[in-house]
């Protein structure tokens, strides 16, 4: 069961069951799924003060908190246990590509030659995961929700400002992976 759980699920398994998710939480009577809205939920448990955007009854939305935390859980499991020793199986085309910015290790989930914690306090480190960081949590507040929000629950709702949220999303990222991020990686 191990070495079954060691090696990479395909898309017609790990697909399906997430897909799954939008069923059961609507037998459940809940109509939001995202992660994003875990922050919120935090923020309303540990702010004392009454500031409207966190006065609410977060106990409704705990069942959220869970499976945020069973994501760290799993992860770390998964980090802990799972790990087969090989190395990550990169695209041999990107890695021709990466090479040209000296990114040659692959050996663990991200890259070590860019995200480590001397590479932090370079200016490639600042834009990539400080910077990087600040849009993606400015985008979720901006867009009303996450990835996993607007394009798993919110479509197969058929709302519309999920449909324009995920089309933003995936604009923005062959934008940033096809444009931008090649002029980033070239930064000493």
């Amino acid at each position: 069961m191990i070495d079954f759980l060691k090696q990479p699920w395909p898309w017609y398994i790990s697909g399906p069951l997430i897909g799954l998710m939008v069923p059961l939480l609507l037998i459940l009577g809940n109509k939001t799924f995202g992660v994003s809205s875990s922050l919120r939920h935090v923020c309303a448990i540990c702010v004392p003060l009454k500031v409207p955007y966190f006065n609410y009854d977060w106990k409704k939305e705990a069942w959220n908190l869970c499976f945020v935390g069973g994501i760290l859980v799993g992860g770390i499991i998964a980090g802990a246990f799972l790990l087969n020793g090989q190395p990550i199986e990169v695209s041999p085309k990107l890695v021709t590509e990466m090479s040209k910015y000296g990114i040659t290790d692959y050996h663990s989930l991200v890259p070590a030659q860019l995200f480590n914690w001397p590479q932090l306090f370079t200016f490639k480190g600042l834009i990539l995961m400080v910077g990087g960081g600040f849009l993606v949590g400015f985008g979720t507040r901006y867009a009303g929700g996450c990835t996993s929000g607007h394009s798993i629950m919110g479509l197969s709702n058929l709302q519309m400002p999920s449909l324009i949220a995920t089309i933003c999303f995936m604009a923005g990222g062959f934008i940033m992976t096809n444009l931008i991020l090649p002029y980033i990686l070239m930064l000493n």
